[in-house]
């Protein structure tokens, strides 16, 4: 009922989702405060806020539901049935085949409930850090996070452009042409920005930077409308390098031989469907190509 309410910082909305009374929520935190010792909220005109102690208090409850969650997965993989609940984060980038993942391990276990958030990698990690999901689906993670990643697809990068750009048709490009470019980047913390810039740096080259999107659709359209050239995953652009809305460069070095990893934290304890999944992606994972 507390992680309710510091979640929503609202009595209201917390009761509606508990589906109880404003009242009855609102007097069992006062009671957890009572027994405390120290205030866990407090209210500022209309809104609530969380106190240090409420703020401990919240780390302290989600620490307890994890483990309360932990263990019923671990119940039921007892039991040996094949069902419970995957929680699953993937990058933005692999948003575009991971419906496909799931689609096909849903197929083979249709009593798991699947919850799937797509976020950006910086956002992934902090997921991970705070324990809130089973499995992420993203390219390399950094050091020092004490996390499991294992391969499972490679994740090529590819320049693209407008149908009418200058340089289509022509191989093996050099790359200082991209030096007289307009790059269309991802917003900083993705995966695929670090990668370019590294590429950059690797041949000495400099290309203006036009526009910073967080979304592969707009740059997609922005590249469509010719305000620039994007590096991007090759998994992104599918559609449109079929329907010739887009091309891609023969650049000297291009593709960037990327993989896509299944990550989890080292200290995790994986349920029956988390680890099912697991050797989902790296059994068949490949096979299901985008």
């Amino acid at each position: 009922m507390f992680e309710a309410v510091a979640r929503n910082l609202s009595f209201s909305k917390a009761a509606r989702e508990l589906h109880l009374s404003q009242p009855a929520v609102s007097m069992q935190v006062k009671l957890l405060e009572e027994s405390v010792g120290l205030p866990l909220f407090e209210q500022l005109g209309k809104k609530i806020f969380m106190t240090e102690a409420g703020r401990e208090m919240f780390h302290y409850s989600k620490s307890i539901a994890e483990q309360l969650h932990e263990a019923e997965a671990v119940f039921t993989q007892m039991k040996g049935l094949d069902k419970g609940e995957l929680r699953i984060a993937v990058a933005s980038t692999a948003n575009y085949f991971a419906t496909q993942l799931l689609a096909h391990f849903c197929q083979a276990h249709p009593d798991i409930v699947v919850h799937l958030d797509v976020a950006n990698r910086a956002e992934l990690l902090a997921q991970m850090e705070q324990n809130s999901l089973d499995l992420a689906v993203m390219g390399q993670p950094p050091e020092g996070h004490d996390l499991v990643a294992e391969s499972f697809m490679e994740n090529p990068l590819v320049v693209i452009a407008p149908p009418t750009h200058p340089l289509q048709g022509q191989t093996q490009i050099p790359a200082s042409k991209l030096a007289g470019e307009t790059m269309i980047a991802r917003e900083a913390g993705s995966g695929t920005r670090s990668a370019s810039e590294r590429y950059f740096q690797q041949h000495h080259i400099k290309p203006r930077t036009g526009l910073v999107m967080n979304t592969n659709e707009a740059i997609k359209q922005a590249v469509q409308a010719g305000m620039g050239l994007a590096v991007v995953s090759l998994h992104t652009v599918a559609l449109e390098l079929q329907t010739q809305r887009l091309i891609t460069l023969d650049i000297v070095d291009f593709p960037i031989r990327r993989h896509w990893f299944v990550v989890h934290r080292q200290d995790k304890r994986l349920s029956t469907a988390a680890l099912a999944f697991k050797q989902f992606l790296l059994a068949q994972g490949a096979s299901v190509q985008p």
